[in-house]
Formats: C-alpha cells, structure tokens, sequence
C-alpha cells in the first residue's frame, strides 16, 4: 500500500509539471517527437526517486528533463549532419495562450529556436533555463553539472549570442498577422508586385522535406527568387491561418491534407525569413493543440 501511495505521489508531481517539462525539452530540442521521448526517459528515473528526499519537485524534475536533454542534443546534432537540405524545428499547433505570453511565444517561435541552434549545447540549456524559465544559477548549475561562476558566464556569452542573431525588436502577433494576410493575399491572387511588397529584398527561404517531400535543399534568398517559389503553391494548394508555435503561420493543405508549415520571421513590417516544413515526419503535432507552460 505504502509503495502504491509513492508511485501516485510520483504520478501526481510529474503530471502537475507535465507541461513544463515538455516546453524545456521543446526548447532545447527543437523536436516535438524528442521532447516526448525524453519525457519518458525523464519519468523512468523519477518514478525511482526517493520522494522524501526531494525538498523541491518542481525543480527536481527540471533537472532531470535537463540532463536527458542535453545527452538526446548532442545525438540530435549528430543526425543532423547527414540531414537532407535544411533542418528546421518540428512546427506545433498552439494554443491561443502560448500567444498571450509574449516572452514564451517568442522563445518558442521558429525564427527564436533556428538561432538558439547556433549554441553549443550546455549554452542552450543555461539560455533556455535562465531567459525563458528564469531560474537562478544555483539551480542551473546543478542542472548542466558546472559551478554557479560558470553558468554565469555561459549566460553572459550565450546572451550576446542569441541579441546579436535574434529579430530586432519584439513582433507582435497582430504585426505578425498583418505581413501574413499580405503574403497570402498575394499568393491567393497571384499578385506578384504585392507579394515582392511584403518580402524584404534579401529575404530567405528555407525548405525543410528532409528527403521525404521535395524541397529547396539549399536557402532561396532574395525576394525575387522567393515569390517564384511561393507563386506556385496556390496552384496546388489551400492556405489556413493558424497558431503555430505561439504566432500566426499558414497550414498548407492539398486535397484537404496537410503538406507543410509556412512561418515566418518578421523585421521592420517586411518578412525576413520564411520556414517551410514539409517532412511528414515533423507534422504530427499540427493536428491537435499543444499545451506549452513556463
């Protein structure tokens, strides 16, 4: 009886932080399908903790969801090398309170993961836990294994790392839906001088099929080269509006499927940057709203 009271003890705890605990593993990964696995692994090894030892849960566990992430990005890392074209995040349908939190839709929007993958590893995890989560450095340093005088400075470097790739200036979500019904408009109508009109001249286009779907598989730059592109998707496909990673993004559909992710990155009103997913691997998490928490 006294060991069935503990695993429902255990049960509770990591159900209650279910949430969190996918959204670190999320961040870190960039990988909805290895965010999950490394829950799994993340609740094999809580469901044998020693509860009355753990002062606090919470943090406890991020620890753990930490530690098996970190060990599942450097395989991650070693996958992508022999990816085909570019790599980009696994898209999620959001929900619309992943939007009201402005910092956690933006440390989830694909432009924002794109550049944390520009961070070594134990960088992403101490950016991740200090910027996003806001824990302090203590708790970090038990995380990633290094002394609080280090995360520090991880942190600091990190920082400038991500300001100096990140979008200038903090888009909204309605800035964002704006350049969005634009683009879509004009790809609808076949507009093409609206279409150039929203695109910034030097925009970029990477295609993620990942050697399943056909795909750009090197980045289209230059508006003029992108609206070729975009100008043949209405031909064959429909364009729906959707929360995708806490921002406005188009769900791709032909003959009533889903067949891509269109999101986009935005700097001064012109969109910068376009993210096409088309790797049916990465959509499974496009059907049903995904519940992120910080």
């Amino acid at each position: 009886m006294e060991g069935e009271d503990r695993v429902d003890s255990a049960t509770e705890a990591f159900v209650a932080h279910r949430n969190l605990l996918f959204t670190v593993a999320y961040e870190m990964l960039g990988s909805a399908a290895d965010a999950e696995d490394v829950l799994q692994e993340t609740w094999l090894r809580w469901s044998g903790v020693d509860l009355d030892a753990v002062r606090d849960q919470r943090a406890y566990l991020v620890r753990i969801v930490t530690r098996q992430a970190l060990g599942r990005l450097r395989t991650l890392g070693r996958r992508k090398e022999s990816y085909v074209g570019p790599w980009l995040p696994e898209p999620l349908l959001t929900a619309p309170d992943v939007a009201e939190d402005v910092e956690l839709a933006d440390s989830v929007s694909m432009a924002m993961l794109l550049v944390m993958e520009t961070l070594q590893p134990t960088e992403r995890a101490v950016f991740v836990l200090r910027e996003v989560f806001d824990l302090d450095y203590d708790e970090i340093a038990e995380s990633v294994d290094k002394t609080p005088a280090a995360v520090r400075q991880i942190a600091h470097r990190a920082r400038a790392h991500v300001a100096a790739r990140r979008p200038r200036g903090v888009i909204s979500p309605a800035e964002t839906r704006d350049a969005l019904t634009a683009f879509q408009r004009a790809i609808e109508t076949g507009d093409l001088q609206r279409l150039l009109d929203v695109l910034a001249p030097e925009v970029v286009l990477l295609a993620d099929g990942g050697g399943i779907k056909r795909a750009a598989l090197e980045p289209v730059v230059g508006a003029d080269q992108v609206a070729q592109v975009m100008g043949r998707i209405a031909t064959v496909a429909s364009l729906l509006p959707a929360q995708v990673n806490g921002y406005p993004a188009l769900i791709v559909r032909i003959d009533g499927e889903i067949d891509g992710v269109l999101a986009m990155r935005i700097e001064d009103g012109l969109i910068t940057g376009l993210y096409a997913v088309r790797n049916p691997e990465k959509l499974s998490h496009m059907e049903r709203e995904t519940a992120l928490h910080r």
